[in-house]
């Protein structure tokens, strides 16, 4: 199952103890304070990583504990720091508190970084408290507790094009026709329950990045099908790409509804570029949908057919000229 969203409780490690400790050694009667400081708290870090594909090893660990430093000793030795736990999550992710709904860091790019977390300060020994009326300080300080929180994590997938469509239009077709991913494909609807990212390989070395969600049906906004909890896959892709069944009711109006979903989730999809296709061309027999949904929806509609290929190559290169005109 893919996780898109976890709530984790992240705890920095505890500062050391500082030292109460005296210099004894033979022949030296008045060796003074050596107490050491302790060693600082380690600190809670989340690293943006490609690698990582979902939060679902979050879900499964959802207390998440960094070291403690280690309390100071005699002769002026500092305790050892505690070790910062340092945690892989997926490019896309926003971090956010879970209590104030605040933005802590939205780690986008591979190797971004965020301290969510951080360790508590260590103690002083009574080496520091020597003064020249009090030779033999019995003070020390302990160490401060690490911060701790609630965090609420929400993936967003960073995706060039994304794929908008009714279930079962082709749209799982499409990308495991021009990628090597694979999503299930069948002939009924909602086969697809969570996102899918594909990588289409240009012949000049560039790459495309798709991201198929699944599909959109009338009130999705209202809850209905799988509602529009994935389509937040879709807010950070440049454009997108309609996918529509012709040979399954009114065309026309099946662009109308998706157009009209997106805007209810957010204006901004709603105004984000886009390419429309036609798909399943091979069903059609001598009629044009594409002409006539285009004529109607005044756009250009390309003709799509995933499974013999008509058309594919010239839609790859439609989006191909888009993505590079916005970058």
């Amino acid at each position: 199952m893919f996780h898109d969203e976890a709530d984790v409780l992240v705890e920095a490690g505890r500062g050391g103890d500082g030292c109460l400790s005296f210099r004894r050694e033979r022949y030296v009667p008045k060796g003074g304070p050596d107490g050491g400081d302790g060693g600082a708290g380690g600190s809670v870090v989340f690293v943006a990583d490609p690698a990582t594909g979902s939060l679902r090893h979050l879900r499964q660990n959802v207390h998440i504990r960094a070291d403690k430093g280690r309390p100071g000793e005699g002769r002026n030795c500092t305790g050892r720091g505690g070790e910062d736990r340092v945690v892989c999550v997926p490019c896309g992710t926003i971090v956010r508190d879970r209590d104030t709904g605040l933005v802590v860091r939205d780690l986008v790019a591979a190797g971004d970084r965020v301290v969510v977390a951080r360790g508590g300060r260590p103690g002083r020994g009574n080496r520091h408290f020597a003064t020249a009326t009090n030779r033999t300080p019995r003070r020390f300080t302990r160490g401060q507790p690490g911060e701790k929180r609630w965090l609420r994590l929400e993936l967003k997938l960073i995706a060039d094009i994304g794929l908008v469509g009714y279930p079962n239009a082709g749209k799982s077709t499409f990308l495991a026709r021009v990628s090597a991913a694979r999503p299930k494909v069948a002939d009924y609807p909602f086969t697809t329950l969570a996102p899918y990212l594909g990588l289409i390989e240009l012949a000049d070395h560039r790459t495309l990045v798709v991201a198929d969600v699944p599909g959109l049906v009338a009130g999705a906004h209202e809850g209905r099908g799988l509602g529009r909890r994935f389509l937040r896959h879709l807010e950070r892709t440049r454009a997108l790409l309609f996918l529509i069944d012709p040979t399954d009711g009114d065309a026309a109006e099946v662009y109308r509804v998706l157009d009209a979903e997106l805007a209810h989730c957010d204006s901004g999809l709603a105004a984000r570029p886009r390419v429309v296709a036609a798909t399943k061309a091979d069903l059609w027999g001598e009629r044009d949908h594409a002409a006539e949904l285009g004529t109607r929806i005044g756009s250009n509609v390309l003709a799509l057919s995933s499974v013999t290929g008509r058309g594919v190559r010239e839609l790859v290169a439609r989006l191909a000229a888009l993505v590079l005109e916005l970058r």
